[in-house]
């Protein structure tokens, strides 16, 4: 293996991993905000009102997205690592 194709194999191994988590990065900071905004017009300093909610749409967003997280998870090792420990 070359130092090209190592880094190539890293840079799309770390593109997956952004791909991967974002859905549910995005949902868990929108719902942070929501949240806090709410806390904020509200007056109400409850912990568990912000950890409640962003627990359950993770979880959702989780549960929607695991289909597209695990076809590119496998997409990427059967295209491209799988190869790789072949000898190819």
């Amino acid at each position: 293996m070359t130092e090209a194709m190592f880094f190539d194999t890293l840079r799309q191994g770390l593109w997956i991993g952004v791909m991967i988590s974002a859905p549910i990065l995005t949902v868990a900071l929108l719902a942070g905000v929501g949240v806090g905004l709410f806390q904020a017009l509200t007056s109400v300093q409850e912990m568990t009102l912000t950890f409640v909610p962003k627990l359950l749409a993770i979880l959702i967003v989780f549960w929607v997205t695991m289909s597209f997280m695990t076809s590119a998870l496998v997409d990427f090792f059967t295209g491209r690592i799988v190869p790789l420990i072949a000898g190819g």
